[in-house]
């Protein structure tokens, strides 16, 4: 299984919010988006998820019960890992598998599946043994798990599109991806549909 870099692929500037204030969800998932795709370079996008993933590990210590939490700094973490690359990262996306896992054991239908979409990922792009965990066949079983949870999500249906044109197959992944680009807009997360929305646009064209 060839390297490839970790991009989960799920205000203002990250880094404005004080240390000492506990970040609510919707904060945590709004400020991933400016992190993911407003941050000018990659070293602003490392210093963004470096505070974030501090932020949503304090919001964790105030609420560790809180699965959706769980996910997200299971999220934050994998982007983390993607900006950094490399086999630096595998440190990063071995303690998101672990964040996913938890939820998945606990409280599997936890923002809609999203646990399981985001292990998928997960799978399919860390490498493989010996290096890594990654591994196809448990990346399809997650992502069609997330899939099932979530049939018109635009991350469930984006990601599982990705999966297979990685896979070779550019007739389905094109189908999925326009499902996910049909997908309804989420009011509280503008941001983060119109950067998915790009993304899919452009893997569109790659077809």
């Amino acid at each position: 299984m060839k390297m490839k870099l970790l991009f989960i692929t799920l205000a203002a500037v990250c880094c404005s919010v004080q240390a000492a204030t506990t970040l609510s969800l919707h904060q945590i998932q709004h400020q991933w988006a400016i992190c993911q795709y407003q941050q000018p370079s990659k070293k602003d996008r490392e210093k963004c998820f470096d505070t974030l993933v501090n932020e949503n590990a304090q919001a964790l210590k105030a609420h560790p019960q809180d699965e959706q939490l769980h996910v997200w700094m299971g999220i934050n973490l994998s982007s983390q890992a993607g900006v950094k690359g490399g086999l630096g990262a595998l440190s990063l996306v071995k303690k998101a598998k672990a964040q996913f896992e938890q939820v998945i054991k606990k409280a599997p239908n936890t923002l809609e599946g999203s646990a399981y979409t985001s292990l998928g990922v997960l799978y399919y792009q860390v490498p493989g043994w010996p290096i890594g965990f990654g591994s196809d066949k448990k990346a399809k079983k997650m992502l069609k798990k997330g899939l099932a949870m979530n049939p018109n999500g635009i991350d469930s249906n984006y990601f599982y599109a990705d999966f297979l044109r990685d896979q070779g197959d550019k007739k389905a992944a094109k189908q999925y991806f326009e499902k996910a680009l049909a997908a309804p807009k989420r009011p509280s997360r503008p941001l983060a549909d119109a950067g998915r929305r790009k993304e899919i646009l452009a893997k569109l064209k790659e077809l």
